[in-house]
C-alpha cells in the first residue's frame, strides 16, 4: 500500500475514533461506566471496538421513543378502563401500600383481587398447562415470545397454533427477531397459510437495530381467551423442558394467571402489537369481563427501555431497601447496577437475611464468570450466594419478608433492568411467597453454597477472568 494511502488511513481512522467517541459521551451520559468503557474499547481495540460499540452499544430504541410512546398514548384511551377492577381500601401493610403505589406510577399496574395463580416450578407441567389452555381456546390465541425454537416441542406448539386457526381461532403471534432467529420461512410459512399474523416486535427497524443486542422484547406472554394468561421465565424449545442432552435439566419458574390481572397481560400485547402492525386490539373478544377466579391479589409490572423511568430497575431497588426481616432471589443472570449492589449489600448490614441463587451453568458460559465478579463485596457484607449446579437456573424470582412477591422475565441484570422489555407479575400475601420460599429451600439440594474463605482462596487466573468480564459487563 502506498504511503500517502497509509496515512490517509491512519487519519480517517482517527476522524471515526473522534466521531464514536463523541456518540459515546452523548449516549450514554447516564450511564459513566459503560461510556469509559467504550471509549476504552474503541481507542485500544480499533476498527472492531468501533463495530461492537455500533451493535451493542447504542440504545437503538430512543431513536424511535418517539413512536413507541406515541403508539401507548394513541391506544391507551380506546383500551377498557382497568381502572374499574382496581382494588381500593385493601388493608395492605405500609410495605405492600408503598411497593403498590410506586408500581401504579411507574407502568400503570393496577392493583386487583380475585385471581388465581398458579406457580410452576416444573418446565414440561408449563408447557403442558399451555397446551391445554392453546387446545382450549374458542375465539382468541395471542402469543409473544423471546425465543421459540423451531425443534420439536417449538414445531408440536406451532401445530397446535396452527390447527386452532383451522378451526376458527383468531391466532396472534409476536416474536424477537433475534431471540427468535432460527425461525425461517420454511418454519413460519404454515402458520400464515393458516391465518396466524405473525409478526416480529421491532418493524421496519434498520439492519443494526434488528441484531443489536440491546431493546430486545424479551417478554413471555400468552393470553387464551382473554381470560387465561401465562408469563415467565420459560421459552419454547426443546432444551427448555430439559429435552437437549447437551444442557440438561432446565429450571424455571412460570405463572399461570385467571382473573382481572389478566385484562393487564393482554393490554401489555396489545401495545406491543399495535406498535409493531398498528392494529387496535380493544374490542370485547380481546377483553372479555374478568371473572372472579380466586382471592390473589396481584399487579402486572410491564417496563422497557421507551419511557422515561425504568420501571423494573426502580421497584427492585425499593423492594430491597423495603426489606425488614428477608430477601430471597433467583436469577439466571446477575449483573446487577452499582444501585442495586448497593441495597443488597445495606439490607445484609442491617440484619436482613439476604439469599441468592445464581446460575452456575449457563448457556452462555461467560456469563456466569460476570455474576462470580460481584460476589466478593456481597459475601463480606453477608449475603448468601449459592450456584445451582443440576442444571441450568432460568428462574427470576423475588421475595420480600414473606409478604410479597415478584416473578417474571426479568433477571437480576443490567440488560432487563434498563434494556429490555420485560414483564412480570407482583404478588401480595403470605401464601405466594411462602410457596416461591419452599421452592427456593427444596432448590438449595442442588446448590453450591459459596464460602468467603473458599472464595478468597480462589486461583488468581480466575480472579483475572471474573475481573476482564466485570470490565465488559458495562458494554452490553
Amino acid at each position: 500500500m502506498p504511503f500517502y494511502a497509509r496515512i490517509f488511513l491512519l487519519i480517517a481512522g482517527y476522524a471515526v475514533t473522534l466521531l464514536l467517541i463523541r456518540w459515546v459521551i452523548l449516549c450514554r451520559k447516564r450511564e459513566p461506566v459503560a461510556a469509559v468503557a467504550w471509549i476504552l474499547a474503541i481507542v485500544f481495540i480499533p476498527i472492531l471496538g468501533g463495530v461492537l460499540f455500533l451493535l451493542l452499544g447504542i440504545n437503538s430504541i430512543r431513536q424511535r421513543r418517539e413512536s413507541k410512546i406515541a403508539a401507548a398514548r394513541d391506544l391507551a384511551p380506546k383500551l377498557p378502563d382497568l381502572g374499574q377492577h382496581q382494588l381500593r381500601d385493601l388493608e395492605l401493610t405500609r410495605q405492600q401500600t408503598r411497593l403498590a403505589s410506586l408500581i401504579d406510577k411507574e407502568c400503570r399496574g393496577v392493583l386487583t383481587g380475585s385471581n388465581a395463580v398458579e406457580i410452576i416450578a416444573d418446565t414440561n407441567q408449563t408447557l403442558q398447562r399451555i397446551e391445554e389452555a392453546i387446545l382450549g381456546a374458542t375465539q382468541t390465541l395471542d402469543l409473544e415470545y423471546y425465543i421459540w425454537q423451531p425443534d420439536r416441542t417449538g414445531t408440536r406448539l406451532r401445530d397446535m397454533l396452527i390447527e386452532r386457526a383451522r378451526s376458527g381461532v383468531k391466532v396472534r403471534f409476536l416474536y424477537d427477531s433475534l431471540g427468535s432467529m432460527a425461525l425461517h420461512r420454511k418454519f413460519l410459512e404454515p402458520m400464515t397459510n393458516a391465518g396466524i399474523q405473525v409478526v416480529p416486535f421491532l418493524p421496519g427497524s434498520t439492519f443494526r437495530e434488528r441484531w443489536s443486542l440491546n431493546n430486545r422484547c424479551h417478554r413471555k406472554i400468552v393470553v387464551v381467551d382473554g381470560t387465561i394468561g401465562f408469563t415467565g421465565g420459560m421459552n419454547i424449545g426443546d432444551e427448555y423442558i430439559g429435552a437437549n442432552p447437551e444442557i440438561g435439566h432446565w429450571r424455571d419458574t412460570h405463572l399461570r394467571i385467571e382473573g382481572p390481572a389478566v385484562w393487564q397481560l393482554q393490554q401489555v400485547f396489545a401495545e406491543d402489537w399495535y406498535y409493531s402492525t398498528g392494529e387496535e386490539l380493544v374490542d370485547a373478544v380481546i377483553f372479555p369481563p374478568p371473572r372472579r377466579a380466586g382471592q390473589g391479589i396481584t399487579q402486572v409490572v410491564s417496563g422497557g427501555p421507551d419511557g422515561v423511568s425504568e420501571p423494573f430497575h426502580t421497584l427492585h431497588f425499593a423492594a430491597l431497601n423495603e426489606a425488614r426481616e428477608s430477601i430471597t432471589i433467583a436469577s439466571s443472570y446477575f449483573a446487577p447496577t452499582v444501585p442495586l449492589i448497593m441495597a443488597l449489600e445495606t439490607a445484609a448490614a442491617r440484619g436482613v437475611k439476604v439469599r441468592l441463587m445464581v446460575a452456575g451453568k449457563s448457556v452462555y458460559p461467560w456469563t456466569v464468570w460476570v455474576g462470580r465478579s460481584f460476589y466478593d463485596s456481597l459475601l463480606r457484607a453477608g449475603v448468601e450466594i449459592y450456584e445451582y449446579k443440576k442444571g441450568v437456573l432460568h428462574s427470576k424470582t423475588l421475595t420480600i419478608d414473606g409478604a410479597w412477591s415478584l416473578v417474571g422475565t426479568a433477571n437480576f441484570d443490567y440488560r432487563s433492568m434498563l434494556l429490555n422489555f420485560e414483564v412480570a407479575l407482583a404478588l401480595y400475601g403470605e401464601g405466594y411467597a411462602r410457596e416461591l420460599e419452599e421452592q427456593f429451600t427444596s432448590d438449595l439440594e442442588s446448590c453450591r453454597p459459596i464460602r468467603l474463605s473458599e472464595w478468597d482462596e480462589r486461583p488468581l487466573l480466575r480472579v483475572f477472568v471474573e475481573n476482564v468480564c466485570r470490565l465488559i459487563a458495562p458494554l452490553v
